[in-house]
């Protein structure tokens, strides 16, 4: 567990409407990472942050290498209008180099990968050239150079290949791996604690008693925050019960640096969060102009950041993914950068109100000009979870805009961009 804690203040609102941008900027200036710098295997390091720049000691390819099956030759040697014919000098394999250099006016047959001997600058493919016993029969055309890479040409030694804050990918692995790395500086995962709570919840695969319902947000939750390198202890379902919500607070903030929950913060007389975490911490209420998604609670119990989501399912995914996403980057020492945005066309009209951000669960088609062209996955109150998961994406549609019609453009976010993203 990282030493550092937030102070009771940090999520601090004036109950004011926020536009995204806003909150997320508050979001970004409030938060430190708090998680420590330990090293890690390259097997262990997926989806975990550098601590620190990474920077090659050794350039890659280490050695000037043919990129083809061919033969090497000094470009100096080839006819420039008429066919060469050359004397095979030497057969070099990939890992074999050749120990001394290569004769003026001969050819190596030399392998994709195989070091290029000393005085050849070229390669010719090997399909292009005829070999007859002893010799080979080089065509005219071939450019000097051609089909060599060069030392350093992928990662010249003393760059920053990967910096500090990256959250590692599978090819970040492979570029460690590459310039002979075994272990990464690395922070911990963050390890985050999820209950929900409310007398009205089921575990699936328990029976259903009336006015009962199955707990899903948890496990969407779950989900999400595993999908983004997080270690989630899952506190179960809590009852309606102040005392067992403080004690499973106050003993959540001490083995963990995030707790994340859906629903139950509003001012209800059965909802016992809010009290619970005002005293352990504090509890501030923002007022998000998005939708779905609008409540959100940030709070403090005892020094450890406190994430109340919406507790409608969609809601709760689409503030995850713009409120919740961001902070635990800045927690885990990531660099977040927003997801990116592409242009489609609008299949359907929607009116919306001004003043807020909206987004829309929708599928794409192909269209007809090359812009796919989206439809809307289904109902789109912020209870249909099954439209989120009918959905390719959210069509964005900015606070300004009052409507949308048919062949209109819109920005575009794919859900693989925003969910699970290492």
């Amino acid at each position: 567990m990282g030493t550092l804690v937030l102070t009771d203040d940090c999520f601090a609102s004036d109950g004011s409407l926020l536009p995204l941008e806003t909150a997320l900027s508050r979001v970004r200036r409030g938060l430190e990472t708090v998680v420590v710098a330990e090293t890690a295997s390259l097997e262990q390091a997926l989806g975990r942050a550098l601590t620190e720049d990474l920077v090659a000691n050794v350039n890659v390819p280490p050695h000037d290498n043919a990129a083809v099956d061919g033969w090497a030759v000094r470009h100096g040697d080839l006819n420039a209008s008429t066919e060469t014919l050359l004397r095979v000098g030497a057969r070099i394999p990939a890992g074999h180099p050749l120990e001394y250099p290569l004769a003026p006016g001969t050819a190596a047959r030399v392998f994709t990968g195989a070091a290029m001997p000393a005085g050849a600058d070229t390669v010719v493919m090997q399909e292009d050239c005829r070999r007859d016993g002893e010799t080979v029969l080089i065509p005219p055309g071939a450019l000097a150079g051609a089909n060599r890479r060069r030392t350093g040409e992928d990662i010249a030694a003393g760059t920053v290949i990967l910096p500090g804050g990256r959250r590692l990918s599978a090819p970040d692995i492979g570029i460690a791996a590459s310039v002979g790395c075994t272990d990464l500086p690395v922070f911990a995962p963050l390890r985050v604690a999820v209950f929900s709570t409310g007398d009205e919840l089921r575990e699936p695969g328990t029976p259903l008693a009336p006015g009962a319902i199955y707990d899903s947000n948890r496990h969407s939750l779950k989900a999400l925050l595993t999908g983004f390198g997080c270690l989630v202890s899952d506190l179960g379902i809590l009852p309606d019960n102040p005392d067992t919500i403080r004690d499973s607070l106050e003993q959540a903030a001490r083995d963990h640096h995030v707790i994340v929950t859906s629903g139950g913060v509003s001012d209800g007389e059965e909802d016992h969060v809010r009290a619970a975490v005002g005293d352990l911490g504090r509890l501030d209420a923002w007022r998000l102009a998005i939708k779905p998604g609008r409540p959100v609670a940030l709070g403090v119990v005892r020094g450890r950041a406190f994430i109340g989501l919406p507790g409608n399912p969609v809601a709760m995914a689409v503030t995850f993914l713009h409120i919740a996403q961001p902070m635990l980057s800045a927690l885990a020492g990531y660099t977040w950068t927003a997801p990116a945005r592409f242009p489609v066309t609008a299949g359907f009209s929607h009116a919306k109100k001004s003043g807020r951000r909206e987004f829309l669960r929708v599928r794409l088609e192909p269209g007809a000009d090359g812009i796919p062209l989206a439809r809307l996955a289904g109902q789109q109150g912020s209870g249909i979870l099954s439209s989120l998961a009918a959905a390719d994406g959210l069509l964005e549609l900015p606070e300004d805009a009052t409507g949308l019609q048919p062949g209109a453009r819109a920005a575009y976010l794919p859900l693989s961009e925003v969910m699970c993203r290492r």
